[in-house]
């Protein structure tokens, strides 16, 4: 739910990255960050647990435009992937606009990602959300390591209902700013319809 602030004419958009643990999450904030005007973001705010981190910043595109005379302002975030922080999950996932899942492209890790694809759907049911209704795209992270599944393959486990998808190589920037353009156009989308 994107908040307006009249006093600087802004739309405050929330966009969570959400996969299993150590897919790429915070590698794709990192990347994006380290390659935004500076004057254009927010200060990036880390909160670590004892396995991961929450990122946190927010920043003004300037090349997307106003939207009825306001600029959007885009706030993102990472979840913890450990199913231990599900709570943290739940809380972060309060107020989203848009969704990003990262999935880990290794075979190995086929099946935390369906878990994970499984508990984003659990936690957006529960705060009266649907992930088909929602601005909502697909990345395929790491497809740079040996031993990663076929995108067909992917495809067909984590995005059955054909969302935007991407590959990526996050800590090289590959389909970073690809998947970060999409669900941001859909979430523009979405406010112009005047949901």
């Amino acid at each position: 739910m994107s908040f307006i602030n009249y006093l600087s004419r802004e739309i405050n958009c929330k966009i969570v990255y959400y996969g299993p643990g150590l897919c790429g999450k915070t590698t794709n904030l990192q990347y994006i960050y380290t390659k935004t005007n500076p004057e254009a973001k927010g200060k990036m705010i880390s909160l670590a647990t004892e396995t991961e981190r929450t990122l946190f910043f927010d920043f003004l595109p300037l090349s997307l435009g106003e939207i009825r005379g306001f600029r959007t302002r885009f706030h993102l975030y990472t979840v913890p992937g450990q199913v231990f922080y599900d709570a943290s999950r739940k809380l972060i996932l309060k107020g989203v606009d848009g969704v990003v899942f990262v999935a880990d492209s290794q075979i190995e890790r086929m099946e935390a990602n369906i878990e994970s694809l499984e508990n984003l759907g659990t936690n957006l049911a529960e705060q009266g959300y649907a992930l088909d209704k929602l601005p909502y795209v697909v990345q395929y992270n790491k497809r740079d390591l040996p031993h990663v599944a076929n995108v067909d393959e992917l495809k067909s486990l984590l995005n059955p209902m054909n969302v935007p998808d991407f590959e990526g190589v996050a800590t090289t920037g590959v389909g970073v700013f690809d998947t970060l353009k999409a669900v941001a156009k859909l979430v523009l989308t979405e406010l112009k319809r005047g949901r």
